[in-house]
């Protein structure tokens, strides 16, 4: 298994991510108001983690030809874990982002969230 998949195609994947997720929740939002964005909040979410479960990736991901794995088998991570990664994005994102610029120097190209929920993201290929 590689390295893994480094900062620079995450971002661009979590970019296009958030762009496919603004098209179809800023409408929302629009239409219906502030109680829009809790739905599309909810939306997002379930829709990442069965996107992570079903396909292995996002479709940003997809893109950059990355998926996510168990990070000590490199096989399919459980649906309980993929659900413990999104939420630990809140902990990658509080402090300023770092939890995701740690991405760029860790060894094993890991932020926050994968290392708290025991996953990598490494190329399709691998």
């Amino acid at each position: 298994m590689s390295d893994g998949v480094g900062f620079g195609p995450r971002l661009g994947a979590f970019v296009l991510d958030w762009l496919l997720v603004f098209v179809i929740t800023g409408p929302l939002i629009f239409m219906i108001g502030p109680a829009g964005g809790p739905i599309g909040t909810l939306g997002a979410g379930v829709y990442t983690i069965f996107c992570w479960w079903r396909y292995g990736a996002t479709p940003g991901k997809i893109a950059f030809s990355a998926k996510i794995v168990d990070a000590k088998s490199g096989g399919t991570p459980s649906l309980g874990r993929l659900a413990v990664r999104y939420f630990a994005y809140i902990i990658s994102a509080a402090p300023l982002f770092i939890g995701f610029a740690w991405i760029a120097i860790d060894r094993r190209r890991q932020g926050w969230h994968d290392k708290i929920a025991g996953t990598r993201v490494v190329y399709a290929d691998d």
